[in-house]
């Protein structure tokens, strides 16, 4: 697949048609670049080439990822990185570069394998991208792919994270260490981002008031609110008392908030009732707007993608297939482009094109 990736993007398509492996693309590359990681480990936590190349490939394929990187999306690119990744054949012999190109300008500044991968094989079982040494002309690409953020935020994992066992992930997509993550932010940042938070859930959850963070007698961080009812005395709660959508909508707007790199966001419309789900598009616009950052998420939603404001050339459409996924812009879909032109929403036009085939035969068999 080729596609333009714009500021905003929708990823749709039905189930198990590759949706979440479209954003694992920018982690697989984060994990390549960030301290700690590179090409093995980044290949291995995710199983092995085995489990990284298409279902439908044939033996000992080349896995070959793409990006061009501009300032702007209406800009030419400033930077290209390539990178084509095997497996060597027999055992248990580690990915291998196929090759590894870097463009700035145009201008090729880097393509791999030369005379000393050749001469010196282990070289090919690591990047340029992920060795200080080796990166100095293109740090820039590294530091964009190391910045690459990732939610898919589970309530209970933030709410108990101690009664969930196994290490957490670095990059935490899943909340665990969420709390911590405020804590450790600057005072100052962190009580702007809270109170920004706070004014923004009004409009979904009105009787929430005073967001902060505290620490326990144990030191152990928390968010705390006021929720006002009929008492005179309205009453503090915790994390732990709050409703799966809050906490949701919490982590979405903190993550909106906290740096200007690439945002990943896997169905953010869980939990969240429907008349909120509506607005998210426009919340996240506004929040969008202060960070100028580029946003990817993927839906199952129509009332997500009833916002008027969606544009076709933001949604791609996964289509799958016998010999893998299709990636289809909706803007180049004729009959998508006839009923926007009648009225209809993004919702209406794209996501029943997103139904299994075999959808009527559903049953269940006791």
């Amino acid at each position: 697949m080729d596609v333009k990736l714009g500021d905003r993007v929708f990823v749709v398509g039905p189930n198990a048609c590759g949706k979440s492996n479209f954003l694992d693309v920018f982690r697989f590359l984060r994990d390549i670049a960030k301290p700690g990681g590179g090409l093995q480990k980044a290949v291995s936590e995710r199983g092995g080439v085995s489990k990284i190349r298409c279902l439908s490939a044939r033996r000992y394929p080349v896995i070959e990822i793409e990006v061009h990187l501009s300032e702007y999306s209406n800009h030419d690119p400033k930077w290209k990185y390539a990178i084509g990744i095997k497996q060597q054949k027999g055992g248990s012999n580690p990915p291998i570069l196929s090759y590894e190109r870097v463009w700035k300008d145009n201008e090729q500044i880097l393509n791999r394998p030369n005379e000393q991968d050749d001469e010196d094989k282990l070289r090919k079982t690591q990047t340029h991208l992920e060795q200080i040494n080796a990166n100095v002309e293109f740090r820039e690409i590294a530091k964009f792919f190391e910045s690459v953020l990732y939610l898919h935020l589970v309530p209970q994992l933030l709410r108990y994270p101690d009664a969930f066992s196994g290490s957490g992930m670095s990059e935490d997509p899943f909340g665990r260490s969420f709390l911590e993550r405020i804590t450790k932010t600057s005072e100052r940042t962190r009580k702007s981002r809270l109170t920004k938070i706070e004014n923004t859930l009004r409009s979904v959850v009105p009787q929430l008031k005073h967001l902060t963070d505290i620490k326990d007698e144990m030191g152990v961080p928390h968010l705390e609110a006021v929720y006002e009812h009929w008492r005179p005395d309205a009453g503090k709660q915790r994390e732990d008392q709050f409703s799966d959508g809050t906490l949701r909508l919490i982590g979405l707007f903190w993550s909106l908030l906290e740096t200007d790199s690439l945002l990943l966001l896997e169905e953010p419309e869980l939990s969240l009732n429907a008349a909120i789900i509506k607005k998210l598009p426009s919340l996240m616009h506004r929040m969008q707007r202060q960070k100028k950052r580029q946003i990817i998420l993927t839906t199952h939603s129509a009332d997500l993608l009833e916002d008027q404001g969606i544009g076709s050339e933001e949604i791609l459409l996964l289509t799958p297939s016998p010999e893998g996924t299709k990636i289809t812009p909706a803007s180049s879909i004729d009959n998508v482009q006839y009923l926007l032109e009648g009225g209809l929403s993004i919702a209406d036009a794209v996501l029943p094109l997103t139904k299994p085939s075999e959808i009527n035969k559903l049953e269940l068999h006791l």
